[in-house]
């Protein structure tokens, strides 16, 4: 194992993915007794990928989950209890009860975006949180999510390309759960592999069976690193299944029977079980305590969500906008002089590689393909081409045609 973790981490994944499925199914009982305001999308089956790639951020990182990230939410500090007076719309809820799902972050302490509805464009926001960071000297990475489905949106290729060409140090995990909403991936992506997408932008990309969390983390963990390390945007692949429908009203009638019961048997909590328990890492009593903590932890924070207010009416008109209530100050960790002129100069003229020619190109950058390691992961690593000398009598001034 290149990241090695220690036994309280290997129990601590445990139980974060134990955490986030108790803490669905009582969303789902909340839902169907009418407590739940709006819809509820489930993460059955994919806790794995939340909760390893979440686990592989340091806590100066920035991150913004979607709907069925749960798992990350709980990774970066968020408590059960936030999760339920959010889709309970309560008061004392992240938005005060003025939104629902996991629609809220924290921009202060856990460095978290709120989500985008609208698929891909986190992806943009990401790469520009990416880039601010490197700007002030932060040294951070910047991860977020989409599905198969969201990965052929405008926004994720341009998103995706700007990443690449900037060099962001930032991590995109596409979770390939097969279906975006009643589409297989195979009728709306003509590739098996998602990750080949990554060629097209020249970044390193990975696949990684999404249901072993282990796998998840120590892949997430290369390529954050990679990141930090000035070696540009990385793109996951990790390969799962939706185990519910697209949301509770959903049933997933169109999702074949036999499909279900493949991926049944991949459950990634009951293989992390298995693998806890072959390599001796708990016994029952480290299992139970875990149980009962959830347990417990579920049961005060239920509690405190139905026992709180909804939010008052006067409520509504405030917040709209942003009048003063709060301040927006860079955090600078590195002195600004240095992007400042004189040190920040540079000569108004661009040099260019070669001519663009076909005969004046240099050798084409192919992917290196790694595979049968020990974490079950695929690696697609670009080689560098080799530049040819720059054409220094080849120049253009900046912002002229």
């Amino acid at each position: 194992m290149k990241y090695p973790l220690k036994r309280e981490q290997f129990l601590e994944l445990y139980y974060f993915m134990k955490l986030n499925r108790t803490l669905e199914e009582q969303l789902v009982r909340l839902f169907r007794q009418n407590k739940v305001v709006g819809g509820l999308y489930s993460s059955l089956g994919q806790e794995a990928i939340s909760v390893g790639t979440a686990y592989a951020l340091e806590p100066r990182d920035w991150m913004a989950p979607m709907i069925r990230n749960v798992g990350s939410l709980l990774v970066k500090g968020f408590r059960p209890r936030d999760i339920f007076t959010q889709y309970m719309a309560r008061y004392t809820s992240p938005t005060l009860g003025k939104d629902g799902t996991s629609h809220f972050g924290d921009l202060k302490v856990r460095h978290v975006v709120s989500p985008i509805s609208m698929l891909g464009d986190l992806i943009p926001v990401m790469t520009g949180v990416a880039i601010a960071g490197r700007y002030l000297g932060q040294k951070i990475v910047a991860m977020t999510w989409i599905g198969d489905g969201g990965s052929s949106t405008g926004a994720f290729h341009e998103g995706m390309n700007f990443a690449a060409s900037q060099r962001a140090p930032f991590v995109c995990v596409v979770e390939n759960n097969q279906w975006a909403y009643s589409t297989p991936v195979r009728r709306q992506v003509p590739l098996r592999d998602l990750a080949d997408r990554a060629r097209a932008y020249g970044i390193g990309s990975y696949i990684v069976d999404g249901n072993d969390v282990a796998a998840v983390y120590q892949v997430a963990k290369e390529a954050v690193e990679r990141c930090r390390a000035g070696d540009g945007p990385v793109l996951i692949e990790a390969k799962t299944m939706r185990m519910l429908g697209h949301a509770q009203h959903d049933p997933a009638e169109y999702v074949p029977k036999e499909m279900f019961e493949f991926w049944k048997a991949r459950d990634p909590l009951l293989r992390y079980e298995k693998y806890l328990t072959e390599n001796k890492l708990w016994d029952e009593k480290a299992r139970a305590e875990i149980e009962a903590r959830i347990e417990r932890e579920l049961k005060e924070d239920l509690e405190f969500a139905e026992n709180s207010p909804f939010p008052p009416p006067e409520l509504a008109q405030q917040g709209v906008y942003c009048e003063g209530c709060h301040e927006i100050v860079a955090e600078w960790k590195r002195p600004t002089k240095e992007v400042m002129p004189p040190k920040s100069s540079v000569a108004p003229v661009w040099e260019v590689e070669d001519f663009g020619a076909s005969e004046d190109r240099a050798p084409r950058a192919e992917p290196v393909a790694v595979t049968g390691s020990d974490d079950g992961a695929r690696a697609r690593i670009p080689k560098p081409a080799q530049k040819a000398p720059p054409r220094k009598g080849l120049t253009r001034s900046r912002g002229r045609k």
